[in-house]
C-alpha cells in the first residue's frame, strides 16, 4: 500500500493532456485554448463613436463655438465622406467618425436651433466618447494567450477579431463499467440477495457536473471472461475508464486480472486511506484506468480525490476542489495507520463530520458539501482544532 500523497502524484504525473482538435467557437465555450490567437485585424477598425450624438473637431469648435450640422452618420454606414469644414455631423453609437472629426458630444449635452449646433458640456475635451481604431487591439497583436479559458466574453472577443476556428483540449470520451451480479437497475423487481445499482448513477452525475458528456456505462457480470473482454471493448474508444467493484481480494474481485491481462501497467493497488482503501489505478499508453471500490461512499471519495484532478489535467484546467481549513465542530478518533476522509458539511467557518461514515452509506454522502482530511497518523481531534477540509465541487 501506498500513501495518499504518493497516490495523487502517481495519477496526476501519469495524467497527460489530451491531443488538442479544431473546433468551432460555438463548440469551444469551456474548453481551454491550445493555440496562441493573434488578431488579424484592428479593434475597433476605425475610429469609433461611442454615444449617440455629434461629430465635430475640436478645433473648429473652439474657434465657432455654433456649428452647422450637416449629415448623418449610424452604425454600419459606408459613408466615406469626410467632414465638411466647420460643421458637424449627426452620429450614432457604433458609426465610423468621419475624416476631419475628432471629437463626439452625447445628444443630451447640446442644443439644436435652426440646424445649427450649440454645446453644453463643461467637460468635453479633444477626442471624447471617440474609440480610437485598433485601441482595443491592433492587426498583429496576441488576443488570447494559449492555455487560456474560453470564457463567454474570450468566445466573444475571438468572433470580433473575426476567428471561427480555434484549436482547444477536447474532453475526454470515458467508459464506466459497473461489475456485481447482485446489481440490479432501479425500477426492476428484486430478489431476494440482489440490490439496486447506484454507482453508475452518482459516477455519471459527477462527470456531468463537472461538463463531461461524452460516458458510455456497461454492465459486466462477476466474470474473469467478462470483464476483460468489456474492458477490451471500453479501451478501444474511450480515454478514460472507470470500473466500479471488483478491485478487493474476493473471489468474485476480477478487476486487476482483467486489466492486466488487456496489457495496462498497473501503477498502484491499495491506499493506506479508508474509505477508498482497495483503488487500483493503471496505464495503456495515455489511456487511465481507474478501479473504483464498490462501495457508493468510496466511489465518490476516490472520484474526487483522485479521477477529478486527472480529468482536469487532461483538459488543462485548474481542480475544482478548493482546499481550505476549518475549526472542527466536535472532537473525533480513529485509529492511526490510514488517512481518513470524512464525509462532512462546512458553513463557512466550522466544519461538521456527518453522521453515517460507513462506505455503503450515500445518505450522508447526499448532505455532504465537503470531505474532512484526517492524517494518517493523526489519532484524535479536539473541538475546534483546524482540520483540512476539501470542498467539493458542486
Amino acid at each position: 500500500m501506498i500513501s495518499v500523497t504518493e497516490a495523487r502524484g502517481k495519477v496526476i504525473n501519469n495524467t497527460s493532456s489530451l491531443t488538442p482538435v479544431l473546433s468551432t467557437l460555438s463548440e469551444a465555450a469551456g474548453k481551454t485554448l491550445a493555440e496562441d490567437v493573434y488578431s488579424n485585424v484592428d479593434i475597433p477598425a476605425f475610429d469609433q463613436s461611442s454615444m449617440d450624438g455629434y461629430a465635430f473637431s475640436f478645433s473648429d469648435w473652439k474657434s465657432n463655438q455654433i456649428l452647422p450640422i450637416k449629415g448623418e452618420l449610424a452604425a454600419g454606414s459606408n459613408d466615406v465622406a469626410g467632414l465638411s469644414p466647420g460643421h458637424a455631423v449627426r452620429i450614432f453609437t457604433g458609426a465610423a467618425v468621419p475624416a476631419g472629426a475628432d471629437t463626439v458630444v452625447m445628444q443630451e449635452k447640446t442644443k439644436i436651433e435652426n440646424d445649427r449646433l450649440a454645446i453644453a458640456d463643461e467637460n468635453i475635451v479633444p477626442g471624447l466618447n471617440v474609440r480610437a481604431k485598433g485601441s482595443e487591439i491592433r492587426s498583429g497583436e496576441l488576443a488570447i494567450a494559449k492555455d487560456s479559458s474560453l470564457t463567454p466574453a474570450a468566445i466573444g472577443f475571438l468572433a470580433s477579431i473575426g476567428r471561427t476556428e480555434v484549436l482547444i483540449y477536447p474532453y475526454p470520451s470515458i467508459s464506466i463499467i459497473v461489475t456485481g451480479n447482485e446489481l440490479q437497475v432501479p425500477g426492476s423487481q428484486l430478489q431476494p440477495g440482489q440490490v439496486y445499482e447506484s454507482n453508475s448513477f452518482s459516477l455519471m452525475a459527477a462527470l456531468r457536473q463537472l461538463h463531461f458528456d461524452d460516458v458510455k456505462v456497461y454492465k459486466a457480470e462477476d466474470r474473469l471472461e467478462t470483464v476483460t473482454q468489456i474492458l477490451k471493448k471500453a479501451l478501444q474508444q474511450s480515454d478514460i475508464v472507470f470500473l466500479t467493484g471488483g478491485v478487493s481480494v474476493g473471489d468474485y474481485d476480477f478487476v486487476a486480472t482483467a486489466a492486466a491481462q488487456n496489457g495496462i501497467e498497473k501503477i498502484f493497488h491499495k491506499i493506506k486511506q479508508r474509505p477508498g482503501k482497495p483503488l487500483y489505478f493503471g496505464k495503456l499508453d495515455n489511456k487511465l484506468i481507474f478501479g473504483l471500490p464498490g462501495n457508493p461512499a468510496s466511489v465518490l471519495t476516490c472520484f474526487y480525490e483522485y479521477a477529478e484532478p486527472a480529468l482536469k489535467k487532461m483538459v488543462k484546467q485548474k481542480t475544482g476542489i478548493q482546499v481550505v481549513q476549518a475549526q472542527l465542530a466536535g472532537p473525533l478518533k480513529k485509529a492511526a495507520g490510514l488517512t481518513h476522509f470524512l464525509k462532512g458539511y462546512f458553513d463557512g467557518k466550522i466544519v461538521t463530520a456527518l453522521h453515517g461514515q460507513e462506505s455503503f452509506r450515500l445518505s450522508s454522502f447526499a448532505k455532504a458539501n465537503c470531505l474532512i482530511k484526517i492524517g494518517e497518523e493523526v489519532t484524535v481531534c479536539d473541538k475546534g482544532e483546524p482540520v483540512e477540509v476539501h470542498l467539493l465541487p458542486f
